[in-house]
Parts: C-alpha cells; sequence; structure tokens
C-alpha cells in the first residue's frame, strides 16, 4: 500500500504534470485524432490508431493524478525535524567496507526518473526514520541483512 505522503516539491510537480496534460498534451493529441479521422479508412490508419491509443494513456493518467492528488497530503519541512531523520531528509549511510549510499526520503510518487530519492515504503528508508547521526541503521530485505551506519543528515529548507 502506498503511503499518502509527499514533499511540497513533489506536489507541485504532480501539479505541473497535470496542466501539462491537460492544456498541452491532451488538445494536441485530440486535434491530431480529429485530423487523423478526416482521412478516411480508420482500420488502416495508423497515425489515428497510434494517437487514439495516446488519447486514451493522456486520460488514464490525467484520471489517476486528479485522484492521487486530493489524496495525498503534503509535508513541509519543520525545524524540530533537524538532526533526526524523518520525511522529507536527505540521508548518507556508510557501511563497514566504506560504501556511501546518499538518498531523500519522499513520497512513492516522487520516486520516478531519480536515482536518489527513495520511496518512504521502501525498506532502507523504514530502517533510517527517527534515526540520528553516528546511529546504526539494520536494513532487513528478502535476501539479506545489511549494517549501515548515518554519516549524515540535512533538509532542503523551503524558499523564505
Amino acid at each position: 500500500m502506498k503511503t499518502n505522503l509527499v514533499t511540497r516539491e513533489g506536489y507541485e510537480n504532480l501539479q505541473k504534470e497535470l496542466d501539462f496534460l491537460w492544456r498541452k498534451e491532451r488538445p494536441e493529441t485530440t486535434e491530431k485524432v480529429t485530423w487523423a479521422a478526416s482521412l478516411g479508412d480508420r482500420s488502416e490508419n495508423a497515425d489515428y490508431k497510434y494517437n487514439k491509443q495516446r488519447l486514451r494513456e493522456i486520460d488514464r493518467r490525467i484520471r489517476y493524478l486528479t485522484k492521487r492528488l486530493e489524496e495525498i497530503r503534503v509535508v513541509d519541512y519543520d525545524p524540530c525535524q533537524e538532526g533526526k531523520i524523518f520525511f522529507g531528509a536527505w540521508v548518507e549511510l556508510v557501511d563497514d567496507e566504506e560504501l556511501t549510499l546518499k538518498f531523500r526520503i519522499v513520497g512513492p510518487d516522487e520516486i520516478y526518473g531519480r536515482n536518489d530519492y527513495v520511496s518512504v515504503d521502501a525498506p532502507v528508508a523504514r530502517a533510517c526514520l527517527k534515526k540520528e547521526v553516528d546511529d546504526e541503521v539494520i536494513v532487513k530485505t528478502p535476501v539479506t541483512t545489511k549494517n549501515w551506519y548515518v554519516n549524515r543528515v540535512w533538509y532542503e529548507r523551503p524558499p523564505k
């Protein structure tokens, strides 16, 4: 089950995507479908088929985003979080072999296209919550158990 949390930045990105799909992508694709349909026989028309399918994908994503934006809760930075790992924190972990792992704990809707973001639902994020610098983090996955140490914790502060 997805956690219904999102950072302010993540919420704004989802809003921008919805706005782009609704105001730009959908009208352009609708125009292409109309043009391709006007050419006649739709069963042999690749432009019509492709753009009709693309329109369905856009509509599906718009429905998803609209529903999701109603469900999620924005979690803003709070100064009392400083020094501990909570939602929205950037975390740097190090293991006994000096391997370093750096990531930000965010909502599940924010991780796509980012290698440095980890969902709050992921085992490593769950293990890190409420830890401080120099605390040990034991990450249990179905395959293995790994020990890490919190090397650094910081937050991106919103502009004033």
